[in-house]
């Protein structure tokens, strides 16, 4: 049996590695970049995303606190000064008693001005819209805010421009969205507040 000389197998081997050098250099610099580039565009991607969830957040909470504003000082858009809460007005009186409709019209009178109703309602939008600018408490103002939000849908039964559907809906399934996302940890406390001692006791608090 003939032996190839040892150089032969050292030529071997050099061609070998050599080749293996060659497969290494083209897949770093054709899949590698593709790989890198990917990577970049998803996190590009999901930064874009936070930011725009984090901005819903805050339109969001605008709405609930400008409601509260509004009704409590009568700042002259939807409230006038004189029926503002602190000049003695209601918040609740005027819509539950003359503007809602539909099965639960007769519930809602019943409500109409009563002082438990006005402050549970003005409590709502402030601690909403605040907890929403802030990014904190996420999940209580979630589920808080989808609940009032039901409630005015169904204060007038059914909606004006739609068999079923209307913009109360849709705030608390986006309500529901944001606090699921996290919302709150972009342009917000929330990842502060998910740090406090209580918050990490009693995680529901987020």
């Amino acid at each position: 049996m003939n032996v190839p000389p040892e150089s032969a197998v050292r030529g071997k081997g050099r061609d070998v590695e050599t080749m293996t050098a060659t497969i290494e250099r083209i897949t770093a610099n054709t899949i590698a970049p593709a790989v890198r580039t990917t990577r970049e565009a998803e996190t590009t991607r999901q930064k874009a995303a936070r930011y725009v969830f984090a901005g819903l957040r805050i339109a969001l909470g605008w709405v609930f606190l400008w409601a509260f504003l509004d009704k409590m000082f009568g700042l002259g858009h939807e409230t006038a000064a004189k029926n503002a809460w602190i000049n003695g007005g209601s918040p609740t009186k005027g819509f539950l008693a003359f503007g809602t409709k539909g099965p639960l019209e007769g519930f809602y009178h019943g409500i109409a001005g009563a002082t438990w109703a006005d402050w549970m309602f003005m409590t709502g939008l402030a601690a909403i819209g605040v907890a929403l600018i802030l990014g904190i408490g996420m999940r209580v103002a979630a589920v808080a805010g989808g609940l009032l939000l039901v409630m005015m849908w169904t204060a007038v039964l059914p909606p004006a421009n739609n068999p079923f559907m209307d913009d109360h809906l849709i705030y608390a399934g986006l309500l529901a969205g944001l606090a699921l996302v996290g919302a709150g940890n972009t342009l917000g406390l929330g990842r502060a507040w998910a740090k406090l001692p209580i918050v990490q006791r009693l995680p529901w608090l987020k």
